[in-house]
């Protein structure tokens, strides 16, 4: 049986709201881009009409998909939203992969060749840094929230401990002690508790501007 109209107009809708928000975009934001007042934006995300063909192609390149995309059922869109999710995972993955594919390749040669004054092993304390950077540049890419926060964290602690123990290893090398340089972690809790309020801050901001978007405007 042939869809009628409003079940048309509705799938479209709910594809036009998915792709914005995955964009970051308000509807106001929307309007701006494509040169249309929020009210035909928001017009179009409560199914009482569809963009022309014109607009249609418009949004489409914007958010580097398919007009086809913008037109799927629910079932398909998820299908490949979930492919493009599991395709970022390999990305990171692999990228993960090659930061500790280039740490063991250094440590192998400075295990065999360490001079008295270096552990090899900090290699692989430094590739947790890199690591940490790389899930950052890509959960910003992405807009994966959580992997970001994961992951700065990471980076605070990780950065820590390897500027300890570097500083820790060339001490016992020379024979001096680090004294109380371990009260470098307390760095560590302003700088957790800074980004914790930042990730909840902008998390209650994204929050917010979905529930005002949520309430029906006026169409003329």
């Amino acid at each position: 049986m042939e869809e009628n109209t409003t079940s048309i107009n509705q799938r479209i809708a709910k594809n036009l709201i998915r792709y914005r928000k995955e964009a970051g975009l308000t509807q106001a934001e929307l309007a701006a881009k494509i040169n249309y007042s929020d009210k035909s934006v928001s017009k179009w995300e409560l199914g009482n009409g569809v963009p022309d063909v014109y607009i249609l192609l418009e949004l489409a390149e914007l958010y580097g998909i398919t007009v086809n995309d913008l037109l799927s059922s629910e079932t398909s869109v998820e299908r490949k939203k979930d492919d493009k999710r599991g395709l970022h995972i390999l990305i990171m993955l692999l990228s993960s992969g090659i930061v500790w594919l280039v740490a063991t390749c250094l440590f192998v040669p400075l295990a065999i060749l360490e001079p008295a004054h270096f552990s090899a092993w900090l290699v692989f304390v430094y590739a947790v840094v890199v690591n940490a950077i790389v899930c950052i540049v890509f959960a910003g890419i992405w807009r994966y929230k959580f992997v970001n926060f994961f992951s700065i964290s990471l980076l605070i602690w990780s950065t820590l401990a390897s500027l300890y123990l570097t500083i820790l290893m060339i001490s016992k090398s020379y024979g001096q002690s680090v004294g109380s340089f371990w009260l470098i972690f307390l760095l560590g809790v302003p700088l957790q508790v800074l980004i914790t309020l930042w990730s909840f801050f902008r998390y209650k901001v994204f929050q917010r501007r979905e529930n005002g978007e949520k309430k029906p405007k006026k169409v003329e």
